[in-house]
């Protein structure tokens, strides 16, 4: 689905931010995307030593980072004999500018050369036991955007969408790691505890405002997928206190050692 916001030849658009990106960054090709969402900014520095670092606005069709928490960077990383391409911001739905500006980063990517992409959130949590900080492997998704980046007659295969491989390679390093069924809800707002509510009914253990769009676009250009969701609340009427953005930050904050050292085992065996 399209809209008025959007612009023309997605792929093309990927394709030329692609050629810009190699040439700001002197990197030919990258092999492993990752996405870093809200709170997990501070674990970047354990992915490894930072070759180039460049404003998301320095390529075509990007934005400025929009949302607190996300730094409106794209870095290049060396890790071990790979190429990481780390998108320190997204572009959420709710900012308005279609699910193409939502996908661009992932189709770039893609263009890029990445075979394998990690796709990480910060989002609250439904099942008892659960805590902020606590990082939760997606096992799978609803999206409950009503959209969707693929258009026209391009039926694409979403069974196992995220990796059970690289699910599996994450416990070998954490085998604490619980797994669960992300829900994302267009937002800004959060959640009424109806909402979450039916959210228990439909099976969901995660509800955030980001990633299904982007896991199926990266299904799409036949990316290897793994999703990871940071609990940083308890999702709405469940802890009986009001949500706010700053908590998700600071849960963020909490665990960015754990995080940063989740991510540092987990890429290099991707």
């Amino acid at each position: 689905m399209t809209d008025a916001h959007e612009t023309p030849d997605p792929h093309e658009l990927a394709g030329r931010a692609a050629a810009k990106l190699a040439e700001l960054t002197g990197v030919k090709s990258h092999d492993i995307a990752l996405v870093l969402g809200s709170g997990w900014l501070p674990a970047v520095d354990a992915l490894g030593e930072a070759t180039a670092e460049i404003d998301t606005t320095d390529l075509p069709g990007f934005s400025a980072a929009a949302v607190a928490g996300h730094s409106g960077k794209i870095r290049s990383i060396r890790s071990g004999d790979r190429n990481l391409l780390v998108f320190l911001s997204r572009t959420h739905f709710y900012e308005g500018k279609g699910v193409r500006a939502v996908v661009h980063p992932i189709r770039t990517a893609a263009a890029a050369g990445c075979r394998a992409i990690v796709l990480t959130n910060g989002c609250g949590g439904l099942r008892d036991g659960w805590t902020p900080g606590q990082p939760v492997l997606i096992s799978d998704h609803i999206n409950l955007t009503a959209h969707s980046p693929v258009e026209g007659a391009n039926f694409v295969d979403l069974t196992d969408l995220y990796s059970p491989r690289l699910r599996g390679l994450c416990r070998e390093v954490d085998a604490s790691l619980d797994e669960g069924i992300y829900v994302q809800f267009p937002g800004p707002h959060y959640e009424t505890p109806a909402e979450i509510n039916m959210v228990r009914a439909m099976g969901g253990d995660l509800v955030g405002m980001s990633t299904t769009l982007e896991a199926i676009a990266a299904r799409e250009a036949g990316m290897e997928v793994l999703g990871i969701s940071l609990v940083t609340n308890l999702a709405a009427g469940l802890s009986g206190q009001p949500l706010n953005h700053e908590e998700v930050l600071e849960a963020g904050r909490s665990a960015a050692s754990r995080m940063g050292g989740l991510l540092g085992s987990i890429v290099p065996g991707i």
